[in-house]
C-alpha cells in the first residue's frame, strides 16, 4: 500500500509540473511580440513599456501591470526633442487639461485702485493769532466747527498797549492838524509823518481802518480790540477761552476751507509704473453709493512709507457742497494712461521662480519646451507685458504647465534607467522588484533557474511524515512554492529540470488544487531521493 501511494504522489508531481510547463509557455512572449516590431509609426521598436496607470512601472517588454492592466508601448518619438524639451503623446495631452494660447500685441491698460483718506487743502487752512499782549473779554465764535465768515468777528481782548496806541494816534492827529498851516516846511511835514506811522503800528496789529476811522471821528480811545476771521471756513481747532492771558505766540484759532479737499491715495509701489501727474480719478464713498466726484491727481510723494511700503499721492477735488469730510474713507480709482501695441501673454502662462520668469512654449505636434521671458508691466486683468523671449505668434501653454514639467523629469528618469549599461531584465538592479519576478525568501540567480541549487542527497523521501490518507493538501509546503512549471525527468530530480530562464517559480500559475500547501519539507531533503526512497519501499513490501 505504501507503494501505491508514493507512486500517487509521483503521479501528481508530474501532472503539475508538466501543466505548469505549458501554461509558462502559453504565457511567455515570442521574441516578435517582446521586440514590438511594428506597434510603433514606422515599424519601430518601442523604447520600453509602462503600466498606463502608474508610469513609473517600466518593462522591457510586454505584460501586465500591478493593477492587472496591460503594459502600453513607449514610442521613440515621444522622448526628449533633439533641441530640448519634451514630446507628451496628445491622449496624454488631452488627460492632463493642457491649454495654450498665442502671445499678442494689444493695447494694456490699468485701473489702480486703492484706498483714499479725506484731508484739509493745506493752502486752504488759516490761523488766528494776536499779535499783542492781553486777555480775552468776549468771545464770539465759542465752540469748534462752526462756519465763519471772512471778517467775522472772532473775540474782543484789552491790550494797555493798545489804548496807549490809541491815544497817541490821536494826540498825533491833534499834532498834524496844528502845524499843518505852518509856514515851516519841515514842521507841516513832521506833523504828518507822526500821525501815519501811529495809524500804521495799529494797522500792523489787525486794526481794522474802520475802526480807526471810527476812533478818529468820535476820539473816544476803545478798552478792547476785536480780532476778525482772515477768511471764510469751518473753525477746526479753538484754544481760548474768556478772561485768558494770550500773546503773539498762541494760536487762537485755526480756520479750513473745505470748498476744496484732498484725498491722499496710498498705492504700492509695484503700482507706480502706472501713475502719472495730471491722470483722473473716481472718488466713491461707501455711505453715499451711486455717486461718482471726479478730481485730478497733482502730486506724487518723491519717498516710501518703511513701513507700508507704499507712496503717497494727492488727488484733489471741488468740494462745494461740504459731502467731503475729513478724515472719511473714500473708494479711489485712478485711471492710467493706455500703453499701445504691447506684445502680452496670459498672466496664467508665466512661470515665476524668484530670479526669472519663463513660459512653456508649444512647438507643435506634441512638443514642449521652456523660454525664459523678461516681463514688463502688468494690466492687472489678466495679461503681462513681455518685452523679450517670445515673438509674436508664439504659443504658450496657460494650463498644465507643472504636470508637463512632471511628466518631463519622468521621462529624464527613464532615459538614466534604460541606459545601455542596464540589465536586458531589470532596468534598476537593487530596486525591490515586484512580487511576480522572485520568489520570497529564495536566493534565487539572475536567471531564475534551479540548476545550480546546493541540494543535499543523503534524505530521501523515505523518511517523510505522510498523513495516513496520503493526501498532498495537507503537506506543509509554502504556498508561493509550486511545481506547475517544472519539466519534471523520470528521476524526479530537479538538478536537471528544464525551468523557463525567465519565469520564478512564483508565477508559474499553479492552481490551488495542484500545489503542495501544506507539505513539512525541511531544507535538507531533497526531491532527488524520491525515486530512491520510492525503490526502498519496493524492496521491503
Amino acid at each position: 500500500m505504501r507503494v501505491q501511494h508514493w507512486l500517487a504522489v509521483l503521479a501528481l508531481a508530474a501532472v503539475a509540473a508538466g501543466g505548469g510547463w505549458w501554461a509558462g509557455r502559453q504565457a511567455d512572449p515570442s521574441p516578435a511580440q517582446a521586440s514590438g516590431d511594428g506597434i510603433c509609426p514606422g515599424g519601430a521598436a518601442p523604447l520600453h513599456w509602462k503600466a498606463p496607470m502608474d508610469p513609473s512601472y517600466i518593462r522591457d517588454a510586454p505584460g501586465k501591470s500591478p493593477m492587472g492592466m496591460d503594459l502600453v508601448p513607449v514610442c521613440p518619438d515621444e522622448g526628449a526633442r533633439p533641441g530640448g524639451g519634451i514630446r507628451i503623446d496628445p491622449a496624454l495631452m488631452q488627460s492632463m487639461g493642457v491649454r495654450v494660447a498665442a502671445a499678442a500685441r494689444r493695447d494694456l491698460s490699468r485701473k489702480v485702485r486703492a484706498v483714499g483718506r479725506v484731508g484739509y487743502d493745506e493752502r486752504l487752512v488759516e490761523h488766528v493769532h494776536a499779535k499783542v499782549q492781553g486777555w480775552v473779554e468776549r468771545l464770539f465764535v465759542e465752540y469748534e466747527g462752526e462756519l465763519v465768515q471772512r471778517g467775522q468777528p472772532l473775540l474782543e481782548i484789552y491790550s494797555p498797549e493798545l489804548v496807549s496806541t490809541q491815544e497817541e494816534l490821536l494826540l498825533a492827529a491833534r499834532y498834524r492838524d496844528a502845524t499843518r498851516e505852518s509856514r515851516y516846511a519841515d514842521l507841516s511835514q513832521g506833523g504828518e509823518d507822526l500821525f501815519q506811522a501811529t495809524r500804521r503800528r495799529l494797522e500792523l496789529w489787525d486794526v481794522s481802518a474802520a475802526e480807526i476811522d471810527s476812533l478818529l471821528a468820535t476820539g473816544q480811545v476803545n478798552k478792547t480790540l476785536s480780532l476778525h476771521a482772515p477768511a471764510k471756513g469751518v473753525v477746526t481747532e479753538l484754544v481760548v477761552r474768556e478772561g485768558m492771558e494770550i500773546g503773539p505766540n498762541d494760536n487762537l484759532y485755526t480756520i479750513a476751507d473745505l470748498s476744496r479737499v484732498w484725498v491722499y491715495v496710498d498705492v504700492y509701489e509695484y503700482e507706480l509704473p502706472w501713475v502719472r501727474e495730471g491722470q483722473r480719478a473716481a472718488i466713491e464713498l461707501s455711505y453715499l453709493p451711486g455717486r461718482t466726484f471726479q478730481g485730478t491727481l497733482t502730486f506724487i510723494h518723491p519717498a516710501m512709507d518703511p513701513t507700508t511700503r507704499t507712496a503717497r499721492v494727492r488727488v484733489e477735488l471741488d468740494n462745494s457742497e461740504l459731502v467731503l469730510k475729513p478724515d472719511m474713507f473714500a473708494d479711489v480709482t485712478i485711471e492710467t494712461e493706455i500703453r499701445e501695441n504691447v506684445l502680452a501673454v496670459p498672466e496664467e502662462a508665466v512661470i515665476r521662480s524668484g530670479r526669472r520668469s519663463l513660459v512653456v512654449a508649444a512647438a507643435g505636434d506634441g512638443h514642449f519646451a521652456p523660454r525664459d521671458i523678461v516681463l514688463g508691466i502688468d494690466s492687472g486683468d489678466g495679461w503681462l507685458e513681455v518685452r523679450s523671449g517670445l515673438a509674436e505668434g508664439d504659443q504658450v501653454v496657460t494650463s498644465g504647465q507643472f504636470l508637463i514639467d512632471s511628466e518631463s523629469k519622468l521621462q529624464e528618469a527613464v532615459q538614466k534607467m534604460l541606459g545601455p549599461d542596464m540589465p536586458a531584465e531589470h532596468s534598476m538592479p537593487g530596486m525591490d522588484m515586484p512580487a511576480e519576478h522572485s520568489m520570497p525568501g529564495m536566493d534565487m540567480p539572475a536567471d531564475h533557474s534551479m540548476h545550480d541549487m546546493d541540494m543535499p542527497t543523503d534524505h530521501s523521501m523515505h523518511d517523510m511524515d505522510m498523513p495516513d490518507d496520503h493526501s498532498m493538501h495537507e503537506m506543509n509546503m509554502p504556498d508561493d512554492h509550486s511545481m506547475h512549471d517544472m519539466d519534471m525527468p523520470t528521476d524526479h530530480s530537479m538538478h536537471d529540470m528544464d525551468m523557463p530562464t525567465d519565469h520564478s517559480m512564483h508565477d508559474m500559475g499553479m492552481p490551488d488544487e495542484h500545489s503542495m500547501p501544506d507539505t513539512d519539507m525541511p531544507d535538507d531533503h531533497s526531491m532527488h531521493d524520491m525515486h530512491s526512497g520510492s525503490a526502498q519501499a519496493d524492496g521491503r513490501n
